[in-house]
């Protein structure tokens, strides 16, 4: 993952309802990819990492 920029999962679609994840190092930022400037969330690496684990 770049440090500092905005993705999105290679498995999001085309129909809006996806969110963007950016690491920033000492935090990970989640935002809403239809509304950007609407704010984020911020978690802690280790935190973001355990909530994709249980995802999968």
């Amino acid at each position: 993952m770049v440090r500092n920029a905005w993705r999105k999962s290679s498995r999001s679609g085309n129909n809006g309802q996806c969110v963007e994840v950016r690491d920033r190092g000492a935090q990970v930022d989640v935002r809403d990819s239809k509304a950007p400037t609407a704010g984020m969330l911020s978690f802690d690496p280790a935190a973001w990492t355990a909530f994709i684990n249980r995802c999968k």
